[in-house]
């Protein structure tokens, strides 16, 4: 029909692991060379499908860490104790190991660079993925828009893609990078030490008349205070686009 979009079918194709890297303690990035990838956008997620040799099958879904890159697609996955598919991608998982996938998936919390608003980027523990993809793409493409990140760790030690984050931040004077760490902080730690807040969104995000773009990702509690607090502040509600996750059995 004339005017109508038409989604493609996904179908599930062959992902082999080229890479692994640790990040935190409990999170792992994998390298999956995916033959028949056709690309994605920055902020969307895959299905991961394991097989047990028993036929009994698991099933999770995962943010992409980076821009589109031919066949080539990271995910960082976090440890859920007790999962059935983050123990195997965290724990065992080991190059030339193959599984299932199947995406790109979503269309809403996605960002392409060159779309020229502000954007502002919060999240909490492992929902800074798909941010990050959005942070990899603005540097790989060199657009200008402005970027603040606001990002919630336990503590130091959670913080993903930590040394790549505060390189960027230096290296790039359009990007800034505030970490609030809520649980424990180094003797030297001069951020602020606390849940994200109203004000701490007001101090470190753009005003509302810049008509910033804001993307929320983390736990459903965070992403609902952050969110709400956004649109107190004045933010535009369409230009409040969130993704939460919550236990899922991992």
């Amino acid at each position: 029909m004339e005017g109508t979009a038409v989604q493609r079918r996904l179908t599930w194709l062959i992902a082999e692991v080229v890479d692994a890297n640790q990040e935190t303690p409990r999170v792992r990035s994998l390298g999956l060379e995916v033959p028949g990838w056709e690309g994605h956008e920055p902020g969307q997620h895959i299905d991961i499908r394991l097989t047990a040799p028993d036929g009994y099958q698991a099933q999770r879904s995962y943010s992409i860490a980076t821009p589109s890159d031919g066949e080539r697609i990271t995910i960082t996955v976090e440890l859920v104790d007790d999962g059935e598919v983050s123990p195997y991608l965290v724990e065992e998982v080991r190059r030339g190991d193959r599984f299932e996938v199947r995406g790109p998936i979503g269309g809403y919390f996605v960002w392409e660079p060159g779309e020229g608003s502000p954007l502002q980027l919060v999240g909490g523990g492992s929902g800074i993925v798909p941010l990050m993809a959005m942070i990899r793409a603005r540097v790989a493409v060199g657009t200008d828009e402005p970027v603040r990140m606001l990002v919630s760790a336990r503590s130091i030690d959670d913080l993903i893609y930590r040394s790549e984050l505060e390189a960027t931040a230096i290296n790039d004077d359009g990007i800034e990078l505030v970490t609030t760490l809520t649980r424990s902080q180094p003797p030297d730690w001069s951020g602020p030490s606390r849940r994200v807040d109203r004000e701490m969104l007001d101090e470190n995000g753009f005003p509302p008349a810049a008509r910033p773009i804001c993307f929320v990702c983390g736990p459903t509690g965070f992403v609902e205070t952050v969110a709400t607090a956004l649109v107190e502040l004045g933010h535009e509600p369409e230009r409040v686009k969130t993704e939460r996750f919550g236990p899922t059995g991992g």
